[in-house]
């Protein structure tokens, strides 16, 4: 006999959460790269776990290349990896069937997300009392909102930026995240180019699609004013001066 499939209306009990409901809620951490988005992520996961609490880490692009999430200082934790196709209220409710806990979600890399996976975490906070926290990037390298990133400001109980200040090259606040290709700064191509944020020296670890063969990719936080000028780094004479030939 063929089993039957988890469909969207049919959701497994839950344990205690289920049986004494309490408010949920869908919380956006958002900022510039390089702001300490996924350690706060795995920050809130300890916390949430130490008070008896079992959550499910979710992914999608991290840096690593990996399903995990993990922070530049250190820290990682696996995680489940997702795609454009997945159903995350169906993710959610195969644990349950299979007997696990889930009360809250860390949803890395939300800027990502469809603005369909990001309504199905709507749902599982209003329906079935899931606590959500996601984190990603406010705009991609175009200065736009993501689409993920874009429903969640629209949906959230709970935007907050996160409050580690990035800074550009000048020492004004880093706002927007600058692509930059073979030393130079790009604003055309591909909406997602997964590569690495380190310093000019340091060469990308992983280029993909959208690069040219051979050409590095990187990203760079700057200020608005630079990154409207496309300054990746102070000029030899100075703002405001002209060079002498």
């Amino acid at each position: 006999m063929t089993p039957t499939p988890l469909l969207p209306d049919a959701v497994p009990a839950s344990g205690d959460r289920r049986r004494h409901p309490a408010p949920a809620h869908l919380v956006f951490f958002h900022g510039p790269m390089d702001c300490g988005k996924s350690t706060l992520a795995l920050q809130v996961d300890h916390s949430q776990s130490r008070q008896g609490r079992h959550g499910l880490l979710l992914t999608q692009g991290d840096r690593s290349g990996t399903p995990q999430i993990s922070s530049r200082v250190g820290l990682r934790r696996e995680a489940v990896e997702l795609d454009p196709g997945t159903d995350v209220r169906l993710l959610v409710r195969a644990r349950w069937a299979g007997g696990h806990r889930v009360d809250y979600l860390i949803v890395d890399e939300a800027q990502f997300l469809t603005g369909e996976q990001v309504e199905q975490l709507a749902e599982l906070v209003d329906e079935s009392h899931v606590d959500v926290y996601a984190f990603g990037l406010t705009t991609d390298f175009r200065a736009r909102l993501f689409t993920g990133t874009q429903r969640l400001f629209e949906l959230a109980d709970d935007v907050q930026r996160v409050q580690v200040q990035v800074l550009c090259w000048c020492g004004l606040p880093g706002l927007l995240n600058a692509r930059v290709v073979g030393g130079g700064m790009v604003r055309e191509g591909a909406t997602v180019v997964v590569a690495d944020t380190a310093p000019a020296p340091v060469p990308s670890t992983e280029v993909t699609a959208g690069a040219g063969d051979g050409d590095d990719v990187r990203y760079q936080v700057l200020c608005r004013r630079h990154y409207v000028r496309g300054l990746l780094e102070p000029t030899p004479t100075g703002p405001g001066q002209l060079a002498l030939r």
